[in-house]
């Protein structure tokens, strides 16, 4: 009986072992594929940052949450920015003198001709408690009236401490109290922070505006003299002159001064003067109601780079060279190529001139210099920057002969109308007078 049992149980063991086996091949087998398959997509996984990278890359936020409102940045700049109207007295035509042009004038105008006030305005930013306050040169330039508006209410006549229309700003002064300054960013602002500019934008009132940091250090622009401006697409205009750009913390990073516009409204290119400009600028108006600026006499232009060429070169080639100049004095010769000044490269001729604007008279510049394909250390003492309209040293041209001034003055303006015109004209209004004003 039981011999027939076990005779039963190997049967049925030798009948499923088959089975048992061939599941064992299978799964062998699937093994073997997923292995394989495994191994090969592993060659062409992309590569992937490590953990540390991964954190090392991520952007940097100023806040640890996401920020859902400005106003307290905007409440603590905005009560620093002012607005300021100016109002120009327009004379009398001066060929109002003559009876019959006079007599033209009031016949078509309605009525006599009148001296007239044109009320310009922008904005301005308090920097000190006991009333000086940073605007734009050009939002008081030839004012006979400054008025400046607060935003609690008060207003007051402003008097110019000074301007700087080759940095575009201007100092003018209030005699009032209880003044809250706006404080200055200390570290540089950065392309891609968040910008506010706030002014009087067309007269309609306080204004805040946001962006962000498009660019630093524009230069080349043809605004100024002396140019290395911030860039924003905050929208600015006409009337935010002389305003605030603050960042999301309502610390002032610039003044604004210009945009680029085909419309005269914002199409989001517009320009500030950076803090380290406005600060250089606000203490020398303040303490001597003038800039100093250093001055090499030399006139340059950048070395020619061609976009097609892998090598491209670098430098400020020196054009000419005033004669007693400070250049001249060092020993700078034309055709020499200012590589770097106390160790900066000097990448285009913006770039050296920003740099010996801000260095003040009498301050001495190590350059290395290009001459004759060796370099050389070259020491130049800066001397004052003379007034334009002053300048009347010569130039060392290339062919070692004296050329023309670098700076020359202006021509004084020519007459708007010669007599000879001007009797054509007496003539032909009388006519039309006698004709009761129709043309034969």
């Amino acid at each position: 009986m039981s011999s027939s049992r076990s005779t039963k149980n190997k049967a049925s063991l030798l009948r499923w072992l088959p089975w048992v086996l061939l599941l064992l091949v299978l799964a062998a087998f699937i093994w073997l594929f997923t292995s394989m398959k495994t191994t090969s997509e592993a060659t062409w996984e992309p590569p992937r940052s490590t953990p540390t990278e991964q954190q090392a890359s991520e952007p940097v936020s100023d806040t640890p949450a996401p920020i859902s409102s400005y106003h307290n940045a905007v409440a603590r700049a905005s009560q620093s920015v002012v607005n300021i109207y100016t109002t120009q007295t327009v004379a009398e035509h001066p060929y109002m003198d003559d009876p019959v042009l006079r007599r033209f004038f009031e016949f078509h105008s309605g009525g006599p001709s009148q001296e007239q006030g044109n009320t310009n305005l922008g904005s301005g930013v308090i920097v000190s408690e006991d009333g000086y306050i940073v605007t734009n040169a050009h939002v008081i330039e030839k004012a006979d009236e400054i008025t400046v508006a607060f935003t609690d209410g008060r207003k007051s006549r402003a008097r110019i401490v000074g301007t700087d229309p080759d940095s575009d700003l201007a100092v003018i002064k209030v005699d009032l109290d209880g003044l809250t300054p706006l404080g200055f960013r200390e570290d540089p602002i950065r392309v891609g922070d968040l910008a506010l500019a706030i002014g009087n934008p067309f007269g309609v009132g306080q204004t805040v505006t946001q962006g962000i940091i498009s660019a630093t250090g524009r230069t080349g622009l043809g605004v100024n003299k002396f140019e290395d401006f911030i860039q924003t697409d905050a929208a600015i205009n006409p009337g935010n002159s002389g305003g605030a750009l603050v960042d999301a913390k309502g610390e002032l990073v610039g003044i604004n001064t210009v945009i680029f516009s085909q419309s005269g409204g914002s199409l989001g290119i517009g320009f500030a003067i950076p803090t380290s400009i406005v600060e250089q600028v606000m203490n020398a108006l303040i303490k001597d109601g003038k800039v100093s600026r250093g001055w090499l006499g030399i006139e340059v232009q950048s070395q020619l780079r061609d976009p097609t060429q892998l090598e491209t070169s670098t430098g400020v080639e020196v054009l000419n060279v005033i004669a007693q100049g400070p250049a001249a004095k060092s020993g700078l010769k034309v055709g020499d190529v200012i590589l770097t000044i106390d160790g900066i490269e000097m990448t285009d001729a913006n770039t050296l001139i920003q740099y010996v604007a801000r260095k003040s008279p009498d301050t001495e510049l190590n350059a290395q210099v290009l001459r004759g394909g060796s370099n050389k250390q070259v020491t130049i003492k800066l001397e004052q920057r003379p007034e334009q309209e002053t300048l009347e040293l010569p130039v060392v041209a290339q062919d070692g002969a004296l050329g023309q001034p670098y700076l020359q003055e202006e021509q004084p303006n020519a007459p708007m109308m010669s007599e000879a015109e001007r009797d054509r004209m007496r003539e032909e209004l009388l006519k039309l007078f006698e004709n009761n004003g129709a043309p034969q």
